[in-house]
């Protein structure tokens, strides 16, 4: 807001509600909106000048406020009227008005064509809306009769300012008719029609960008008014064709790179635009020809030219991969433009500190994947030829690109910098995925030639780098391909003990390539000597906590079966690390990946190893359960709590008893689970009598004993009464949501059993009169307040 004078802070603001509807008024309502210091005047200014905005005198009262000797704020405000009055209230206006309406706004917009520009641009957007309502029976040529009516002359005086004024209204057009709300019918009638005129406004654009003494601003804006345009689907051969070559001309020019990068990217990037075959092959050498000036770009760091022209390759060869593979006899432009695409996805630095290009580049390596191997049988054959060797060669870029810099540089990268890094290279690991597509059981033969040749030439010193990118590599096709068939991989086995690992970096990424083996050494169980001790020593390393966790836990899952010789260096080195090293979330992964171990266990060595695992934790919980309350004590609760449920998780003996013959069932003894949950549960009864209206505390109570259920099922049922009188003492003490949770995880399993039907109808009547009492509680108040007020 600019121009207008704050009001005398003497003199009382207005009552707006008895005002009557004139521009005096107006103008009065404005002033208090723009400066009265209060909010509730404001807010009654708002409101008026809102429905003065929709009242029929607008349709007069708007004009006056355009005149010449009127403040901006004042004019834009009657700009905005009128636009709101034709937007929204057009049946209110007499057809017999629409055509001196027309001409109103033309003279206005040519008026104002010097500024202000938010007077201008409202005024635009009004006459918009009219040519909407009316095209195409009230004003069949709409866009020409603009054209004629501001297309400038060399010698008037104001040409510059008719030309922008012209390109304003042409670029707000297409826009208003993708943001107003139209019938579908309408709107089918309505493109038709917008794009009919396209004919007008093609010529004015190469007119205009072909000037040779036409300054920027025209320029930029006649870009921007033809990415306004190609939303509507104009048509990419004839002349349109030779505007996008304008547009290509234009990236010469700095002032117009970035404005003629996003209106080529706009332009080539629509669906529609495969219809024009033609055209999309003859912009392939106007690509190809920005190839040296990427090159020079990406040498001088130049990261926006190269990220300009980067965008335009990618949006050719992405948006039209298919179409331009099936044009066989331009095959090497294609071919080309591909290689200009590795190009961009290889630029030299490290992403994000030093490039931000190479990121666009990876969705196209899948879709060119996808594409040629949606092809018959015969043509992919040919395809594969001609880029299997353009894949390998992406697969040392993209390893290159994955390298970590030097410790020192990453050392110096922000938080934010190292979390964009670990994504991009999330985003590499998933583009490695679909180059497998296409290179097979090879991709893995040469990682591994590449790593062996690495690791035994003991001669040339090797960054650990060039290692860790490719165990990267190797870890990427693991996570998502079944590698159980590949024949390097026993030799990858082999080869990782030889690994000098004195980077963390690439300590993690040892582990997570293991944990990414775990089905194959499932299957292969002779292999786990070779690695199982790198995970144990990884455990003790605070650093390397989450990628040793999360790795022993995949082997524990998968291999539980033939981990029995090392079961004891297992449970010793987790015991230590639990109790000492971990977060909270790392000692629930540990937990349960112990709970797959012990699952495979003889029946009657689980529970001494449980009892060895547990009774550090349960002694901690004892003493906890008869200290006074305190947040310390709480968390250590919870932590305690939490173990057990992710141990109780994944511990199951079912599976064990379904493979096992002549072994005595699992419903004639006891569970491991049930009975150590028999023994802690006086323990957890002491920790409610003290902690029982703290709902985090009850709902890590009722988890472990959820997790239990869900996982024993129906071998839980030596606890079925113990727990239903618990629960139901909880729940009529203090209702909380985890107990009526596990409430129903017990009815939905004990409700049909004749044994337990009794103690599960007790709860159930128990938690339903409780719940019944609560809604008294609160609605019977409730109730009565209504009645009295009705």
């Amino acid at each position: 807001i600019y121009g207008m004078e704050p009001p005398d802070s003497s003199v009382q603001s207005p009552d707006l509600v008895s005002l009557e509807l004139t521009v005096e008024n107006v103008e009065k309502a404005l002033q208090q909106l723009y400066y009265d210091p209060d909010m509730e005047h404001k807010n009654v200014a708002q409101k008026w000048l809102t429905q003065a905005q929709t009242s029929r005198q607008a349709w007069q009262f708007c004009w006056p406020l355009l005149s010449p000797d009127k403040l901006p704020e004042i004019q834009f405000f009657g700009a905005s009227t009128l636009h709101t009055k034709i937007s929204c209230h057009w049946a209110d206006l007499p057809t017999d008005q629409h055509q001196t309406l027309r001409m109103q706004l033309l003279s206005h917009i040519s008026h104002f064509s010097s500024g202000p520009k938010m007077v201008l641009t409202r005024l635009c957007v009004a006459l918009a809306s009219l040519a909407l309502h009316t095209m195409p029976q009230g004003w069949p040529r709409a866009v020409a009769d603009m054209v004629r009516v501001y297309q400038p002359e060399k010698e008037e005086v104001n040409a510059h300012a008719h030309c922008l004024a012209l390109l304003e209204l042409l670029t707000v057009l297409p826009e208003e008719f993708q943001s107003c709300r139209l019938p579908q019918a309408r709107r089918a009638q309505l493109r038709e029609a917008l794009a009919g005129e396209w004919t007008a406004v093609c010529p004015l654009l190469r007119q205009l960008l072909q000037r040779q003494e036409g300054n920027s601003q025209v320029k930029e804006r006649a870009l921007r008014c033809l990415s306004s345009w190609v939303g509507l689907d104009v048509p990419l051969h004839g002349e349109s064709e030779g505007l996008l070559q304008d547009c290509f001309a234009a990236l010469s020019d700095p002032e117009l790179f970035d404005t003629a990068v996003e209106t080529i990217v706009s332009s080539i990037s629509q669906p529609d635009c495969q219809r024009y075959t033609d055209a999309l092959v003859n912009l392939m050498p106007l690509v190809l020809g920005l190839h040296d000036q990427l090159k020079a770009a990406a040498r001088d760091g130049d990261m926006e030219t190269s990220h300009g022209i980067c965008r335009i390759a990618v949006a050719l060869g992405e948006t039209h991969s298919r179409t331009l593979l099936e044009q066989v006899e331009h095959w090497q432009g294609y071919l080309a433009l591909v290689n200009m695409i590795l190009f961009c996805t290889g630029i030299p630095g490290h992403y994000p500190v030093n490039e931000t290009t190479s990121s666009l580049t990876l969705t196209f390596w899948y879709t060119l994947q996808d594409d040629i191997l949606s092809f018959e049988e015969d043509k992919q054959v040919v395809y594969l030829q001609v880029y299997r060797p353009v894949y390998f060669q992406l697969v040392d870029v993209l390893l290159h690109k994955a390298h970590f810099p030097s410790e020192q540089d990453y050392t110096s990268w922000s938080s934010d910098d190292k979390e964009q890094f670990r994504i991009y290279r999330v985003d590499i690991s998933d583009t490695l995925m679909y180059v497998y597509e296409i290179l097979g059981a090879e991709l893995l033969s040469n990682l591994y030639d590449r790593l062996g040749r690495l690791l035994m030439d003991t001669e040339r010193p090797t960054a650990w780098q060039d290692t860790e990118a490719l165990l990267f590599g190797f870890q990427a096709i693991a996570e998502t391909i079944d590698v159980n068939y590949s024949d390097v991989i026993p030799g990858l086995i082999g080869l990782i003990p030889r690994i000098s690992i004195s980077n963390i970096q690439l300590a993690d990424t040892v582990m997570y390539t293991i944990g990414s083996l775990a089905e194959w050494l499932a299957d292969h169980p002779m292999m786990l000597g070779n690695v199982l001790p790198m995970v144990l020593q990884g455990l003790v390393k605070a650093e390397l906590s989450v990628s040793s966790v999360s790795t022993l836990k995949r082997i524990c899952r998968e291999c539980r079966h033939d981990l029995a010789p090392y079961i004891h260096d297992i449970m010793t080195v987790s015991q230590v690390s639990v109790t000492i090293r971990f977060t909270n979330s790392q000692c629930m992964w540990l937990m349960q990946g112990l709970g797959f171990l012990l699952s495979a266990l003889p029946m009657e060595e689980i529970l001494g190893s449980l009892t060895t695992l547990l009774t550090p934790h349960i002694q901690r919980l004892d003493t906890l359960a008869h200290q006074e309350p305190s947040p310390t004590a709480k968390l250590s609760i919870i932590h305690i709590l939490g173990m057990l449920s992710s141990l109780f998780t994944t511990l199951d003996i079912s599976r064990q008893d379904e493979g096992s013959e002549g072994t005595t069932p699992a419903q004639a003894r006891p569970n491991p689970v049930v009975v150590v949950l028999q023994q802690v549960f006086t323990l957890i009864q002491t920790i409610l009598s003290k902690w029982l209206s703290d709902s985090e505390v009850v709902e890590a109570v009722c988890g472990v004993f959820e997790r239990s259920v869900k996982t024993l099922l129906n071998d839980f049922a030596p606890m079925v009464q113990q727990l239903s009188e618990m629960l139901g003492q909880i729940y009529s003490a203090f209702p909380q949501a985890s107990a009526l949770d596990l409430t129903r995880q017990m009815v939905h399993i004990f409700a049909g059993e004749k044994d337990h039907f009794s103690p599960i109808q007790a709860l159930i009547e128990l938690v339903t009169s409780t719940t019944l009492s609560i809604f008294q509680q609160v609605f019977q108040p409730l109730h009565k307040f209504l009645v009295n007020k009705l």
